[in-house]
């Protein structure tokens, strides 16, 4: 056996910006090295970011991202860190592809490389390209058709790109039949509830396929609606784990690993799915006996609640932070869901970068207006008053409205007043809808949909509630303040456009609602197959109704952190124009 030491970066990286991107590789390969590591890993399409969508099709993005990767290499010599293997994702493309119909222009690849002393000794490209969910590689990208395999130190290390693990067959058959001693793979992989189990499984199954140790390493921050939660893991070849990162942190972990020796002779030829080996000899021979590290314990698992709620406030700092903002700006009903974004911007940003606007009407009650203002206290948050009664009246005066028109006006005066704010002193404008309203259309387009960023988005009401409650008690467990106050949580919700206004005027209880809404937007099941988990007929033909006929409000809805398998935008795609109704 031999002892190999692996530095492997769970690290944040900003599509674009290639040249602090490779900024932060160096960086992070310098305290590497400092720390005795021999082969250093960096997340998928770390030089570019992830995903980079159709500046893959872009010639000029594909060829800067390609001479970075070359000045990485020698840049890395000259720093006195070439003796470093250095693993990368990048965006490249297929020098022998030919153009033909069907497959994208330029043939770009989502790639990675090897770079050693000074050159880049190997590069190849993701075999497998997802298709499904929030991906369209087949869109972008060209498939790899090798297996790689890089030898450090006397160990083969067999080499792969996130959908290489999640795909049977390829790269991880084709490591045990090559013999390796290692299996690298480097991963975006998006984050979504629930994933880390079935991440973990994953690793598992495919250590035991490919016969070998294995190491998932995994991206963390965020992009745009998408979040990046880590959560590498390494486990041995019987697929126990060895060591796992904790969860939206960058953090490198640096273990030794007792590894087998590579064959006298190195692999080659045509093994499983047709792959070539691509082989690489790095350094033949063992290293000299050195003082093993203790290995990194596993990080603890957050719960259901700390880990969404974890994923908000990444996403949130990630997009605010990416675009050059500083600061945001919220309206203060005094209800659950503002309650709840304002605390999470205050815990992504600070409470000095978090603005928050109360502007109550007439149907305004006291205790909401109360608990906005007791919000403020708890969090800290900067805090003013902005009453829309007199704006209101100007506009009734001009042009009289009633009923549903009259209740939207206020909404919209409201998003009015925050996009003044937004224009004047330079905040971002938070939307504080959910996905259960979103889903049923139950929001008024230019009122409270307006914003650039919406935190909870992709967050259904009942689990608004649990994420509320979860924070106070964390904030409790610390000796701290909970943020949220009680009134929010515990009265029922209402929008406060008319007098005694509740949310269950218009909808169903939230947990039977979210349950139905659940089945058809994330499991995609039918009127007949809902039925036939007990609910009433005419209450989900209502609100299948509500769902299909509000697409139009959905596709003006600003962007949000996706934390589910089936988020509105990219995961869920249906036509705005569009009469075919369940259950007709």
């Amino acid at each position: 056996m031999h002892r190999l030491r692996l530095a492997l970066h769970q690290t944040d990286f900003c599509v674009g910006d290639i040249a602090r991107n490779a900024e932060t590789i160096v960086r992070r390969t310098r305290e590497a090295a400092g720390q005795g590591a021999h082969l250093a890993a960096f997340p998928e399409m770390a030089l570019t970011g992830y995903p980079v969508e159709d500046l893959a099709l872009r010639p000029s993005f594909v060829e800067a991202s390609r001479g970075a990767l070359r000045d990485l290499a020698a840049r890395l010599a000259d720093e006195g860190l070439g003796e470093t293997a250095v693993v990368t994702g990048y965006l490249d493309r297929c020098e022998r592809d030919q153009p033909r119909y069907g497959r994208p222009a330029g043939a770009p690849q989502n790639a990675a490389a090897v770079l050693h002393r000074g050159r880049v000794a190997l590069t190849f490209a993701k075999h497998h390209l997802p298709n499904y969910g929030v991906f369209d590689e087949y869109r972008y990208f060209v498939p790899g058709d090798t297996l790689p395999v890089v030898r450090v130190h006397g160990v083969d290390i067999a080499l792969a790109i996130c959908e290489d693990l999640w795909q049977d067959g390829g790269r991880v058959p084709a490591a045990r039949t090559a013999g390796a001693g290692l299996l690298l793979s480097i991963n975006a992989s998006p984050y979504e509830r629930d994933k880390d189990d079935t991440r973990l499984e994953l690793v598992r199954k495919r250590a035991q396929e490919a016969g070998c140790t294995t190491a998932y390493l995994a991206m963390t921050g965020g992009q745009d609606d998408l979040v990046f939660d880590g959560d590498s893991i390494v486990v041995d070849a019987a697929g126990d784990v060895l060591t796992r990162a904790p969860q939206f942190t960058e953090q490198c972990l640096l273990l030794d690993l007792e590894l087998p020796a590579a064959a006298p002779e190195p692999p080659s030829g045509v093994v499983d799915d047709g792959l070539r080996v691509d082989h690489v000899t790095l350094s033949e021979g063992p290293l000299a006996p050195y003082d093993r590290l203790p290995l990194p314990a596993p990080a603890p698992r957050l719960d259901a609640s700390e880990e969404i709620y974890g994923a908000l406030v990444m996403g949130l700092r990630a997009y605010i932070t990416k675009n050059n903002f500083r600061s945001v700006v919220i309206g203060l009903s005094g209800g659950i869901d503002s309650a709840l974004v304002a605390a999470i911007a205050v815990d992504a940003l600070g409470p000095d970068n978090v603005h928050g606007v109360s502007m109550p009407s007439r149907y305004s009650s006291e205790h909401s207006k109360d608990d906005a203002a007791e919000l403020a206290r708890r969090t800290g948050l900067h805090y003013r008053t902005v009453p829309i009664g007199p704006m209101f009246d100007a506009y009734m005066g001009a042009l009289p409205l009633t009923g549903l028109a009259e209740e939207n006006l206020q909404s919209r005066i409201r998003g009015t007043t925050l996009m003044a704010i937004s224009n004047q002193e330079g905040h971002l404008v938070l939307a504080p809808g959910n996905k259960s309203e979103l889903a049923c259309g139950y929001s008024t387009l230019y009122g409270d949909s307006v914003g650039a960023f919406g935190p909870i988005k992709d967050v259904y009401k009942t689990v608004v509630f649990q994420l509320a409650e979860w924070r106070n008690r964390a904030a409790a467990d610390r000796g701290e303040t909970p943020p949220i106050p009680e009134n929010s949580i515990t009265k029922p919700p209402s929008a406060e456009l008319r007098p005694g206004q509740v949310d269950t005027d218009s909808l169903p209880d939230y947990p039977t609602l979210d349950a139905i809404l659940d089945l058809y937007v994330d499991r995609d099941l039918g009127h007949a197959e809902i039925l036939a988990r007990g609910f009433d007929p005419e209450l989900v033909t209502r609100v299948l109704r509500l769902v299909d006929t509000a697409e139009y409000k959905r596709r003006q809805y600003p962007p949000g952190t996706k934390i589910s398998a089936k988020g509105f935008g990219k995961d869920r795609r249906l036509p705005t124009t569009n009469r075919w109704r369940e259950g007709d």
